[in-house]
Protein backbone atom coordinates (compact mmCIF):
# COMPACT_ATOMS: atom_id res chain seq x y z
CA UNK A 1 0.00 0.00 0.00
CA UNK A 2 0.90 3.15 -1.43
CA UNK A 3 1.31 6.41 1.29
CA UNK A 4 -1.02 8.00 -1.40
CA UNK A 5 -3.74 5.13 -0.43
CA UNK A 6 -3.28 5.39 3.10
CA UNK A 7 -4.40 9.05 2.71
CA UNK A 8 -6.96 8.92 0.33
CA UNK A 9 -7.44 12.95 -1.85
CA UNK A 10 -10.59 14.67 -1.10
CA UNK A 11 -12.42 15.22 -3.71
CA UNK A 12 -11.47 18.47 -5.93
CA UNK A 13 -13.91 21.65 -6.72
CA UNK A 14 -13.43 23.38 -9.95
CA UNK A 15 -11.35 26.13 -8.46
CA UNK A 16 -8.79 23.67 -7.01
CA UNK A 17 -8.76 21.86 -10.28
CA UNK A 18 -7.95 25.51 -12.13
CA UNK A 19 -5.22 25.70 -9.64
CA UNK A 20 -3.83 22.38 -10.19
CA UNK A 21 -3.11 22.87 -13.76
CA UNK A 22 -2.73 26.45 -13.69
CA UNK A 23 0.96 26.68 -13.90
CA UNK A 24 3.32 24.73 -16.16
CA UNK A 25 5.90 22.54 -14.73
CA UNK A 26 8.90 21.32 -16.48
CA UNK A 27 10.80 18.60 -14.76
CA UNK A 28 12.15 19.47 -11.33
CA UNK A 29 13.71 18.18 -8.24
CA UNK A 30 11.49 18.37 -5.42
CA UNK A 31 13.86 20.56 -3.55
CA UNK A 32 13.16 22.68 -6.49
CA UNK A 33 9.35 22.78 -6.51
CA UNK A 34 9.54 23.48 -2.58
CA UNK A 35 11.71 26.58 -3.75
CA UNK A 36 9.74 27.48 -6.12
CA UNK A 37 6.25 27.32 -3.65
CA UNK A 38 8.04 29.65 -0.71
CA UNK A 39 8.92 32.01 -3.63
CA UNK A 40 4.90 32.01 -5.06
CA UNK A 41 3.73 31.75 -1.41
CA UNK A 42 6.18 34.84 -0.07
CA UNK A 43 4.89 36.76 -3.10
CA UNK A 44 1.20 36.38 -1.85
CA UNK A 45 0.40 33.33 -5.03
CA UNK A 46 -0.88 30.90 -2.29
CA UNK A 47 -2.59 29.40 -5.30
CA UNK A 48 0.47 28.82 -7.33
CA UNK A 49 2.40 27.69 -4.27
CA UNK A 50 0.08 24.71 -3.78
CA UNK A 51 0.93 24.07 -7.51
CA UNK A 52 4.39 23.66 -6.56
CA UNK A 53 3.75 21.68 -3.48
CA UNK A 54 1.87 18.96 -4.99
CA UNK A 55 4.34 18.55 -7.83
CA UNK A 56 6.88 17.98 -5.20
CA UNK A 57 4.63 15.67 -3.54
CA UNK A 58 3.69 13.77 -6.81
CA UNK A 59 7.72 13.18 -6.75
CA UNK A 60 7.94 12.45 -3.21
CA UNK A 61 4.32 11.63 -1.24
CA UNK A 62 6.46 11.82 2.12
CA UNK A 63 8.15 14.97 1.69
CA UNK A 64 7.43 17.13 5.18
CA UNK A 65 7.77 20.42 4.17
CA UNK A 66 5.81 20.13 1.17
CA UNK A 67 2.46 18.30 2.97
CA UNK A 68 3.27 21.31 5.45
CA UNK A 69 3.26 24.24 3.22
CA UNK A 70 0.47 22.09 0.85
CA UNK A 71 -1.98 22.41 3.81
CA UNK A 72 -1.20 26.08 4.85
CA UNK A 73 -1.20 26.82 1.11
CA UNK A 74 -4.74 25.33 0.62
CA UNK A 75 -5.94 26.96 3.07
CA UNK A 76 -4.77 30.61 2.31
CA UNK A 77 -6.98 29.86 -0.81
CA UNK A 78 -9.76 28.61 1.02
CA UNK A 79 -9.90 31.48 3.19
CA UNK A 80 -9.59 33.64 -0.10
CA UNK A 81 -12.79 32.99 -2.15
CA UNK A 82 -16.50 33.64 -1.59
CA UNK A 83 -17.94 30.40 -2.92
CA UNK A 84 -18.37 28.58 0.15
CA UNK A 85 -18.59 25.10 -1.48
CA UNK A 86 -14.98 25.52 -3.18
CA UNK A 87 -13.58 26.67 0.60
CA UNK A 88 -15.16 23.64 2.08
CA UNK A 89 -13.39 21.55 -0.71
CA UNK A 90 -10.09 23.63 -0.05
CA UNK A 91 -10.11 23.25 3.43
CA UNK A 92 -10.31 19.73 3.53
CA UNK A 93 -7.57 19.39 0.88
CA UNK A 94 -5.98 21.09 3.70
CA UNK A 95 -7.09 18.47 6.33
CA UNK A 96 -6.08 15.94 4.15
CA UNK A 97 -2.56 16.98 3.67
CA UNK A 98 -2.45 18.22 7.52
CA UNK A 99 -3.03 14.95 8.80
CA UNK A 100 -0.33 13.02 6.63
CA UNK A 101 2.37 15.82 7.47
CA UNK A 102 1.10 14.92 11.59
CA UNK A 103 1.73 11.36 10.04
CA UNK A 104 4.84 11.81 8.90
CA UNK A 105 6.31 14.56 11.24
CA UNK A 106 4.54 14.34 14.69
CA UNK A 107 7.31 15.95 16.26
CA UNK A 108 6.62 19.33 14.21
CA UNK A 109 4.98 21.97 16.34
CA UNK A 110 4.17 23.27 12.32
CA UNK A 111 2.40 19.66 11.26
CA UNK A 112 0.30 19.99 14.42
CA UNK A 113 -0.34 23.50 13.82
CA UNK A 114 -1.19 23.05 10.15
CA UNK A 115 -3.63 20.17 10.77
CA UNK A 116 -5.18 22.52 13.51
CA UNK A 117 -5.49 25.61 11.45
CA UNK A 118 -7.46 23.61 8.23
CA UNK A 119 -9.20 21.52 11.08
CA UNK A 120 -10.96 24.89 12.25
CA UNK A 121 -11.28 26.22 9.12
CA UNK A 122 -13.44 22.77 8.00
CA UNK A 123 -15.35 23.08 11.05
CA UNK A 124 -17.20 26.45 9.76
CA UNK A 125 -18.91 24.07 6.89
CA UNK A 126 -20.23 21.20 9.07
CA UNK A 127 -23.15 21.07 11.69
CA UNK A 128 -23.70 21.15 14.91
CA UNK A 129 -22.47 17.12 15.54
CA UNK A 130 -19.03 17.21 13.44
CA UNK A 131 -18.15 21.18 14.67
CA UNK A 132 -17.89 19.46 18.47
CA UNK A 133 -16.02 16.43 17.22
CA UNK A 134 -14.20 18.73 14.90
CA UNK A 135 -13.27 21.35 18.09
CA UNK A 136 -12.15 18.86 20.19
CA UNK A 137 -9.41 17.85 18.07
CA UNK A 138 -8.67 21.10 16.96
CA UNK A 139 -7.64 21.76 20.76
CA UNK A 140 -5.68 18.61 20.80
CA UNK A 141 -3.31 19.64 17.88
CA UNK A 142 -3.21 22.92 18.73
CA UNK A 143 -1.77 22.07 22.35
CA UNK A 144 0.37 19.03 20.73
CA UNK A 145 2.04 21.90 18.74
CA UNK A 146 2.57 23.78 22.04
CA UNK A 147 4.08 21.14 23.44
CA UNK A 148 6.82 21.09 20.89
CA UNK A 149 7.16 24.84 20.94
CA UNK A 150 5.70 26.88 23.29
CA UNK A 151 5.61 29.60 21.37
CA UNK A 152 4.43 28.49 17.96
CA UNK A 153 2.55 32.30 17.42
CA UNK A 154 0.02 30.18 15.02
CA UNK A 155 -1.28 27.28 17.40
CA UNK A 156 -1.54 30.18 20.36
CA UNK A 157 -3.51 32.07 18.07
CA UNK A 158 -5.84 28.80 17.56
CA UNK A 159 -6.24 28.22 20.82
CA UNK A 160 -7.13 32.03 21.70
CA UNK A 161 -9.48 31.35 18.82
CA UNK A 162 -10.74 28.14 20.73
CA UNK A 163 -11.59 29.24 23.81
CA UNK A 164 -13.56 32.43 21.56
CA UNK A 165 -15.51 30.53 20.02
CA UNK A 166 -16.42 28.00 22.86
CA UNK A 167 -17.64 31.08 25.18
CA UNK A 168 -19.38 32.98 21.96
CA UNK A 169 -21.74 29.39 21.77
CA UNK A 170 -25.28 30.13 23.16
CA UNK A 171 -26.36 28.68 26.29
CA UNK A 172 -28.43 25.85 23.73
CA UNK A 173 -25.48 24.86 22.08
CA UNK A 174 -23.15 24.35 25.25
CA UNK A 175 -25.50 22.22 26.44
CA UNK A 176 -26.27 19.80 23.15
CA UNK A 177 -22.59 19.82 22.88
CA UNK A 178 -21.91 18.89 26.82
CA UNK A 179 -25.40 16.46 27.47
CA UNK A 180 -25.47 14.81 24.38
CA UNK A 181 -22.06 14.99 22.13
CA UNK A 182 -19.95 14.05 25.21
CA UNK A 183 -18.20 17.72 24.54
CA UNK A 184 -17.10 18.66 28.29
CA UNK A 185 -13.70 19.45 26.97
CA UNK A 186 -15.84 22.48 26.53
CA UNK A 187 -15.99 23.56 30.11
CA UNK A 188 -12.22 24.01 29.94
CA UNK A 189 -13.25 27.11 27.84
CA UNK A 190 -12.82 30.89 29.29
CA UNK A 191 -12.66 34.33 27.95
CA UNK A 192 -9.67 34.56 30.22
CA UNK A 193 -7.93 32.07 28.05
CA UNK A 194 -9.05 33.41 25.16
CA UNK A 195 -7.37 36.89 25.65
CA UNK A 196 -4.16 35.02 27.18
CA UNK A 197 -3.38 32.92 23.83
CA UNK A 198 -4.24 35.79 21.48
CA UNK A 199 -2.27 38.29 23.84
CA UNK A 200 0.80 36.02 23.57
CA UNK A 201 0.20 35.13 19.83
CA UNK A 202 0.36 39.25 19.16
CA UNK A 203 3.56 39.72 20.98
CA UNK A 204 5.27 36.49 19.32
CA UNK A 205 4.55 37.69 16.02
CA UNK A 206 3.12 41.27 15.97
CA UNK A 207 3.62 42.09 12.15
CA UNK A 208 1.03 39.63 11.67
CA UNK A 209 -2.16 41.47 11.01
CA UNK A 210 -4.55 38.38 11.91
CA UNK A 211 -3.26 38.03 15.54
CA UNK A 212 -4.43 41.33 16.12
CA UNK A 213 -7.58 41.34 14.11
CA UNK A 214 -8.71 38.48 16.34
CA UNK A 215 -7.72 40.02 19.92
CA UNK A 216 -9.45 43.08 18.93
CA UNK A 217 -12.71 41.17 18.13
CA UNK A 218 -11.66 39.23 21.73
CA UNK A 219 -11.67 42.63 23.75
CA UNK A 220 -14.77 43.37 22.01
CA UNK A 221 -16.81 40.81 22.83
CA UNK A 222 -16.00 41.35 26.62
CA UNK A 223 -16.31 45.03 26.68
CA UNK A 224 -12.77 46.25 26.54
CA UNK A 225 -13.86 48.73 23.77
CA UNK A 226 -10.44 51.11 23.73
CA UNK A 227 -8.54 47.77 23.38
CA UNK A 228 -10.35 46.86 20.67
CA UNK A 229 -10.15 49.51 18.84
CA UNK A 230 -6.24 50.04 18.96
CA UNK A 231 -5.89 46.14 17.83
CA UNK A 232 -8.56 46.87 15.15
CA UNK A 233 -6.92 50.58 14.18
CA UNK A 234 -3.12 48.85 14.23
CA UNK A 235 -4.74 46.18 11.37
CA UNK A 236 -6.09 48.56 8.76
CA UNK A 237 -3.11 50.88 8.85
CA UNK A 238 -0.63 47.68 9.29
CA UNK A 239 1.48 46.81 6.62
CA UNK A 240 0.68 43.45 4.75
CA UNK A 241 2.24 40.52 5.46
CA UNK A 242 0.03 37.58 4.71
CA UNK A 243 -2.16 36.61 1.35
CA UNK A 244 -5.09 37.39 3.16
CA UNK A 245 -4.31 40.67 5.08
CA UNK A 246 -6.80 42.91 2.37
CA UNK A 247 -9.56 40.55 3.25
CA UNK A 248 -8.54 40.85 7.52
CA UNK A 249 -8.22 44.98 6.80
CA UNK A 250 -12.05 45.21 5.67
CA UNK A 251 -12.94 43.17 8.55
CA UNK A 252 -11.68 45.28 10.95
CA UNK A 253 -12.72 48.40 9.36
CA UNK A 254 -15.86 46.77 9.25
CA UNK A 255 -15.71 45.87 13.33
CA UNK A 256 -14.38 49.29 13.85
CA UNK A 257 -17.38 50.70 11.95
CA UNK A 258 -20.19 49.34 14.24
CA UNK A 259 -18.43 50.03 17.55
CA UNK A 260 -20.30 52.47 19.21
Amino acid sequence: MSPDDRWPMPAIGTLAVVLLLSVPLRAQTVAELNAMGDRAHSEFRSGEALRYYEAALAIDSLDVHALQQASLSAVDVGEGTSDRAEAATLFRLGEHYGRRAVAVAPDSAESHFNLARALGRAALNVGVRDRVRYAVEVRHQALAALEIDADHPGALHVLGMWNAEVMRLNGFEKFFAKRFLGGRIFDSASWNDAVRYMERAVRVDPARLSHKLDLGLIYRDIGEKAKARAQLEAVVSGARTDINDPLYKRQAQRALERMP
